[in-house]
């Protein structure tokens, strides 16, 4: 093998790689909000008495579950100008991540939800509050001391499937190395860039779920 690697030759990138991390996050950060709140409330959707409702909810969850990410991202890119709702990169990127979440958070919201014992429901019901103070007030705090190992995995999952978002040229950080790729022509050295910064984010990112874990959802112990 005669390929010289030759790193030195990324360096004046590096702010392109820095503005693709930086996009990265904030595409992740605003994702994980919209999302969570999406799948808190098909959730509540789900767990409601009005069917339509329901249903509503459940074919947003099997929709979203059952089709691959790259085609609803080319689908609210691409297919939504068609009706005249027309996207930038970026928010047809949100917009695309959140619903994705949104679907993935929701069953595990719920299997949160109904792992709580169905007394403290009842004791919800007996002091007189209403369904939505008992979800707030007495259930939220476990279930979600259930869930969070699963929550903390799907965010760190999103943070990387924004690679996917390049292909309608959101300028997050793949999008970043295919463009200095084809300046340089370094695709080995480009790509193992690439990778580290990706597992740099994820590592860091997981590490402060496990602490925030350790402080907020871990039993204490004698």
């Amino acid at each position: 093998m005669n390929y010289r690697f030759d790193f030195a030759v990324l360096l004046p990138h590096w702010e392109q790689f820095a503005e693709g991390c930086w996009l990265t996050l904030r595409l992740s950060a605003i994702a994980v909000a919209i999302g969570l709140a999406v799948g808190l409330a098909t959730v509540l959707a789900k767990r409601a008495s009005v069917p339509p409702l329901r249903w509503l909810a459940e074919t947003y969850i099997e929709t979203i579950r059952n089709t691959p990410f790259l085609v609803q991202v080319l689908f609210i890119f691409f297919g939504l100008p068609s009706l005249g709702i027309s996207l930038t990169p970026n928010t047809a990127a949100v917009l695309a991540l959140s619903l994705n979440l949104g679907a993935f958070s929701a069953e595990i919201i719920r299997t949160g939800i109904e792992s709580v014992p169905r007394g403290q429901f009842e004791a919800g019901a007996a002091l007189g509050l209403s369904p939505l103070q008992t979800f707030r007030h007495v259930v939220f705090k476990p279930a979600l001391r259930t869930v969070y190992p699963a929550l903390a995995g799907q965010f760190v999952m999103l943070l990387l499937t924004t690679s996917i978002v390049s292909s309608i040229s959101a300028e997050e950080l793949t999008s970043v190395a295919q463009n200095v790729d084809s300046a340089t022509f370094r695709s080995f050295e480009v790509y193992i860039v690439a990778a580290l910064l990706y597992l740099a984010m994820s590592t860091i990112f997981s590490t402060v779920f496990k602490a925030i874990d350790r402080l907020y959802f871990s039993y204490p112990t004698k």
